[in-house]
């Protein structure tokens, strides 16, 4: 009776496991994100590219349009990440190379490749505090390190290119680099010295690991998309920083007031529509 008895209690506790280990969070399966393929760019010749300009923008996670891309600000939904958990882990992880900033001594051409252990340094602390002993009660010192906090994370740099392609007859972009942007103090003052780009990533790379990282929709939880969905049907709003010029300049250095800035900004975007139109003008 025993026997019986142990059998029985090893076979429920077996069922309850299996059950445990099948329950779905929803009703069905997801496999259309997880097994998407990154669709490759349009073939562009250098013969068919009749004007281009490279610009730099600037995409601010307060912005309400933006919310996707810092969704969820907390870590308490499993298996969804934010964009820059997306991008920070799959940096420290190998699978995506992260190249140096213009403020770490690199630039933004992709010529300082950083290792894995010099991304997880970036915006690292390093503390000494006195910790005692709970057996001897002698204090010692301890060297704490706080990794990157995420969350400080409030702009994301695009790095683009604008062209006309008259194979096709279009005015098309292509994003070649993207970067995680943190605000900087003053460590004497801890007064705000300005954005500080955390490091530079390839974007043609960033897709491959894009493609399969969810975005919230705020309008239909059933038609999610991915981040590399986002960025090709250019669902964000941004304002333009820079475009590619003889001084090399950026705009905040000969527009200092704030408004006048955006308005030049938008004059640039404005060029560039009236220059899709001009070609079709008749």
């Amino acid at each position: 009776m025993k026997k019986q008895l142990v059998i029985a209690l090893v076979f429920c506790s077996g069922a309850s496991l299996a059950l445990a280990q099948n329950v779905l969070d929803g009703v069905y399966v997801k496999e259309h994100v997880p097994t998407r393929k990154v669709i490759p760019y349009c073939h562009l010749r250098e013969a068919d590219v009749m004007w281009s300009s490279r610009i730099w923008r600037v995409i601010d996670l307060n912005e309400k349009l933006n919310l996707p891309f810092k969704f969820p600000a907390s870590k308490t939904i499993k298996d969804r990440r934010n964009l820059m958990d997306v991008i920070h882990d799959a940096a420290l992880e190998g699978t995506l190379t992260a190249y140096k900033s213009e403020q770490h001594a690199g630039d933004d051409e992709f010529t300082f490749p950083l290792t894995q252990a010099e991304v997880a340094a970036i915006g690292a602390r390093t503390d000494t505090l006195d910790v005692q002993d709970p057996t001897t009660l002698e204090w010692s010192k301890k060297v704490v390190t706080e990794a990157l906090k995420r969350d400080n994370v409030y702009q994301f740099k695009l790095k683009e290119d604008w062209f006309f392609d008259k194979q096709r007859s279009v005015m098309d972009v292509r994003i070649i680099g993207i970067a995680p942007v943190i605000k900087k103090f003053s460590e004497e003052t801890g007064e705000f010295v300005g954005p500080d780009a955390l490091y530079w990533v390839y974007f043609p790379e960033a897709r491959k690991i894009f493609v399969n990282a969810e975005v919230f929709n705020r309008f239909n939880d059933a038609e999610r998309r991915t981040f590399d969905d986002i960025f090709f049907k250019r669902m964000f709003s941004s304002y333009i920083v820079k475009q590619s010029n003889v001084y090399d300049r950026t705009i905040a250095s000969y527009k200092t007031n704030p408004l006048d800035a955006l308005l030049e900004a938008q004059r640039i975007k404005d060029d560039i529509v009236t220059l899709e139109h001009d070609v079709w003008e008749f």
